[in-house]
């Protein structure tokens, strides 16, 4: 399954945890700084699993990752299965 990161560089601080936590190496800091000084994370080229534990150890929130199946559900025009909160309700 494949995923996709992005990253939010004007507010990452560059502390580098989502570097440690990756399995892929699929983030590294950057040589560039932001507006505010900082170098940032930023994604390089990988195949990136999808697995969010770099959202999920970001102390800023700034990381957002989407999975191939979370893709397809935006698209419009298609409808996906019902979760199980929505089928018990």
């Amino acid at each position: 399954m494949a995923g996709k990161i992005i990253i939010n560089i004007e507010r990452c601080k560059g502390c580098g945890l989502c570097v440690i936590v990756c399995p892929k190496n699929c983030i590294a800091i950057s040589k560039k700084s932001n507006k505010s000084g900082h170098f940032p994370a930023q994604t390089t080229n990988c195949d990136c699993t999808g697995c969010a534990m770099c959202a999920i150890i970001c102390p800023d929130v700034v990381i957002k990752v989407f999975r191939e199946e979370d893709a397809a559900a935006i698209k419009p025009g298609r409808k996906s299965k019902p979760g199980l909160i929505k089928e018990k309700a």
